[in-house]
C-alpha cells in the first residue's frame, strides 16, 4: 500500500479526469466520482453532461467539472492529469467513442469500462490502457468463445492481454487481472455481495484514484481490485449478501483500507 507523505499536498497525487454518467444513468458518475476520491487522488475532474452535474454536486461536493465537454473534447488540454477514464454510465455512442479516442491519444494511462468497450485495436503506446470488463463484455470485444474462457479463463485472458497490448481486469468472482506482459493475478477477495449494479462503476473509480497516489501503476490496479472485493468481504460479517449496494463500497473503504495499512 501507498505512504501518505507528511508534506504531500493535492498535486501530490494528481488530478484524474473521468468522463461518465448520462441522463439516465446518473448515478453511474457519481459512484465512480467517490470511488476515486476515496481512493487517494489529489483532485477530480467529471466530464458529463450538463443534466448529471447536480446529482454528482449532491453526493460529492469535492467534485469539479470540466465545462461543455463533450462540445470542447476537441480543443481540450489534457497535460493537467494524471489518469484518464472513461466509460461507466455511458453507452457506446458516437460521444464516447469520441472520448476514447481522444484520451488514447494521451500519454496518460486510460480507464475504459462499461460503454466505451468497444472491439477496437490498440495502439502502442507508452502508458498503460486498462480495460474492466465482465465475461459478457471480455468476449464481445475480444471475440473468444463462451466455452473457451470458461475452461481456461487464465491462458485465454493473457492471450488477450498480451496480444492487444492491454490490461484486462475481468469481473467476476476470483477477479483476474491479466497484463500485456502475460502475468495474470487472481484476486482473494469479494464474494457475491457484488453482483448488483453499480459495483463495476465504483471499481474504476477506485483503479483511477489508487493509480494517482501508486508509484507503480499495477500496484494501484491490483489493490484497487483486492480492497473492493475486502470491503464486500467486510460487509458480510455483519450482513447479508443480499443487501449490499455499490455506494456502500465506498463507505466502507477507509476503514477496510486503515486495517490493512
Amino acid at each position: 500500500m501507498p505512504e501518505r507523505l507528511a508534506d504531500a499536498h493535492k498535486g501530490t497525487y494528481g488530478t484524474a479526469l473521468i468522463a461518465a454518467g448520462s441522463r439516465f444513468m446518473p448515478g453511474a458518475a457519481v459512484l465512480s466520482a467517490i470511488g476515486c476520491m476515496r481512493s487517494g487522488v489529489g483532485k477530480l475532474e467529471v466530464g458529463t453532461e450538463e443534466s448529471v452535474i447536480p446529482y454528482v454536486i449532491q453526493h460529492l461536493p469535492e467534485t469539479t467539472f470540466v465545462p461543455g465537454f463533450y462540445e470542447r473534447l476537441d480543443n481540450l488540454s489534457f497535460d493537467q492529469y494524471r489518469v484518464l477514464a472513461a466509460g461507466p454510465g455511458r453507452e457506446a455512442d458516437d460521444e464516447t467513442e469520441h472520448t476514447v479516442e481522444a484520451f488514447l491519444k494521451t500519454e496518460l494511462p486510460v480507464i475504459l469500462d462499461a460503454g466505451a468497450l468497444s472491439k477496437r485495436s490498440y495502439q502502442k503506446r507508452k502508458s498503460p490502457v486498462i480495460l474492466t470488463p465482465h465475461p459478457g463484455e471480455f468476449l464481445r470485444i475480444s471475440g473468444c468463445e463462451k466455452e473457451e474462457l470458461e475452461q481456461n479463463r487464465h491462458s485465454t485472458l493473457s492471450r488477450f492481454a498480451t496480444t492487444a497490448g492491454v490490461t484486462v481486469v475481468l469481473k467476476g468472482k476470483q477477479t483476474l487481472t491479466a497484463f500485456p506482459d502475460g502475468e495474470v493475478y487472481e484476486n482473494t477477495t469479494g464474494n457475491s455481495a457484488l453482483s448488483k449494479g453499480g459495483t463495476g462503476d465504483t471499481l474504476t473509480g477506485m483503479i483511477t484514484g489508487m493509480i494517482c497516489c501508486h508509484e507503480n501503476w499495477k500496484h494501484g490496479v491490483l489493490n484497487a481490485v483486492y480492497l473492493h472485493g475486502a470491503c464486500a468481504d467486510e460487509w458480510i460479517k455483519t450482513k447479508s449478501a443480499h443487501t449490499m449496494l455499490a455506494h456502500e463500497i465506498n463507505d466502507l473503504l477507509p476503514e477496510v483500507w486503515k486495517n490493512l495499512e
